[in-house]
């Protein structure tokens, strides 16, 4: 419930301009290319030259990377001073999958399914990761006015056409196919009487082609993913992380070393191929930020890949969600999902002035938040900064009474358990860190440069460019997921392993002393730290 005397002020003035915004909203332009390039390079947080710095070592040496994600790359490996035989593992199997949520899942499921010996370890639980807190959508060209071509343009548009176009290509040609499977499996879309998939559009696309499930899309789309690998009786090791990759004497990946989360205890994982889809970094907290990711996004995937020798692209590179939770505090930083704003909610600053378009990109609209509430002065405050106003009760003045509960009732609950009724009231928002757009290196059939590593879901770099589409990442992990668990299994076919080796952990070590880095800092983090105790 709103009580600020400010925050009262300033909702009044967004309600006596409602009405006027709303007659007029068909009127707000959207930007042209220009004016959206000049609003990225002075406030959108990765142009902020002061939060990076120039890798030091490793096969990206010389680029630059957020200083978190530096201090990470560039630190010791948690088994540099531990004395492990590898000759005894405690698991051997075909395809070792890190990471527990919708890419490894479609990895997992794909792998086995071509007849791979298959095991996911997660450092958390099956289906804990931001695959499930995903809520929007899913894009896919499948209706009469649309196709994938279509599709990749907005693709590489979004991207400031620094995507990979043979992954984008791969991207929106397999879409189709990619909701037909997970309908087939079990995900429940939206459908109209006549049992019609009904789909919207998102920020930057020019058809409607956003597939939802309400606005717990993720949810139903891992819950569906889950229970196909446990119905198959894939082995799932939960609560296990990986800590670093083993190679073999040829220096193809063979499986990695594990860690129980509970127990401390080491084991080792003997694999023929890796996949990693470890997910993002929002749990680094990238200059500050909010983050809407899950508690276990901290860039593990990209320091294990990196440490191996894989090659990192668009390292430098994020998603600041214009639609992060602004208050109350409780809810800081948690995602508001775009269709909010697809359902004709509009941002709005502190004198109830509709300022851009609620469609623009997500970057641009994350710029222009950041813009109205520094220079122009224009936010609200809300006591842990400056806000602005996302115009809700629009929502039903467009779609008519009910469409807030009938299409983003999970939004309605979230915001309803702090007395804020956001059929009656706006809500207050800010940028939250959501989405690693770089990654790993990967080529179509989903490996990296290092023999028989696959990537897979937000580790992979190349596929958004610069900029995510909304509803592109459940696409993305559920495309290249299939796709790296076919290919992996395949693959594994043909491998022979040699002797397990971790030389190019001891390899890693002689270039940071060479480099003269010094640390104490151990990675991956794998958890991120709240108190003022030392890191897990």
């Amino acid at each position: 419930m709103y009580t600020d005397s400010k925050i009262l002020e300033s909702l009044k003035k967004v309600e006596q301009t409602r009405q006027e915004r709303f007659n007029n909203k068909d009127n707000i332009k959207r930007m042209g290319a220009d004016e959206k390039d000049a609003i990225l390079k002075q406030y959108h947080p990765d142009y902020k030259e002061e939060s990076f710095e120039n890798l030091k070592i490793g096969v990206n040496k010389g680029e630059k990377v957020p200083h978190e994600l530096a201090d990470m790359l560039q630190a010791h490996s948690r088994v540099a001073n531990l004395d492990l035989d590898l000759t005894k593992p405690d698991y051997d199997v075909d395809v070792l999958v890190i990471g527990g949520g919708g890419a490894g899942a479609s990895a997992a499921i794909e792998a086995n399914e071509a007849g791979a010996e298959v095991m996911v370890v997660t450092k958390l639980r099956m289906g804990d990761a931001n695959s499930m807190m995903a809520e929007g959508g899913i894009q896919a060209a499948d209706k009469p006015n649309d196709s994938p071509a279509i599709h990749y343009l907005d693709v590489m548009g979004g991207g400031h056409f620094a995507n990979r176009p043979e992954l984008v290509k791969k991207l929106v040609s397999e879409a189709p196919e990619a909701i037909a499977w997970l309908s087939n499996l079990g995900v429940e879309f939206d459908k109209d009487e006549n049992g019609n998939m009904i789909t919207t559009h998102g920020g930057g696309t020019s058809r409607k082609r956003m597939h939802a499930c309400k606005d717990y899309s993720g949810a139903e789309i891992m819950r569906t993913l889950r229970d196909e690998v446990l119905n198959r009786g894939i082995k799932v090791v939960d609560f296990t992380a990986a800590i670093e990759l083993i190679k073999d004497t040829e220096g193809k990946i063979a499986g990695a070393v594990l860690l129980n989360m509970e127990t401390k205890d080491i084991l080792i994982a003997r694999a023929k191929c890796v996949v990693i889809a470890t997910g993002g970094a929002g749990r680094m907290h990238y200059q500050g930020f909010p983050t809407s990711n899950h508690y276990g996004a901290t860039a593990d995937g990209l320091v294990l890949g990196y440490r191996a020798g894989a090659k990192l692209l668009y390292p430098e590179t994020f998603r600041y969600h214009p639609n992060g939770a602004a208050f109350p505090e409780q809810i800081l930083g948690a995602l508001v999902t775009e269709k909010v704003r697809s359902l004709g909610a509009q941002l709005v600053n502190r004198d109830g002035v509709a300022y851009i378009h609620p469609l623009e990109t997500r970057d641009v609209n994350a710029s222009g938040i950041i813009r109205e509430c520094s220079d122009r002065d224009e936010g609200v405050e809300t006591g842990n900064g400056k806000a602005v106003w996302l115009d809700t009760p629009m929502i039903e003045m467009i779609g008519g009474e009910g469409t807030i509960l009938k299409r983003i009732p999970a939004m309605y609950r979230m915001f309803a358990k702090y007395d804020i009724d956001i059929r009656k009231v706006p809500i207050l928002v800010y940028p939250t860190l959501h989405y690693q757009n770089g990654g790993l290196e990967i080529s179509t059939n989903g490996m990296t440069g290092i023999k028989n590593l696959f990537v897979a879901g937000e580790a992979v770099g190349g596929i958004h460019g610069r900029n995510r589409l909304m509803g592109n990442s459940l696409l993305d992990i559920i495309v290249f997921g299939r796709n790296a668990g076919k290919e992996s299994a395949k693959a594994a076919k043909n491998t022979v392993l040699k002797d397990l080796t971790l030389s190019h952990v001891k390899d890693f070590e002689n270039e940071l002393a060479k480099a003269n880095i010094k640390t104490d800092l151990v990675s991956p983090k794998l958890l991120p730290n709240y108190t003022k105790q030392k890191n897990i």
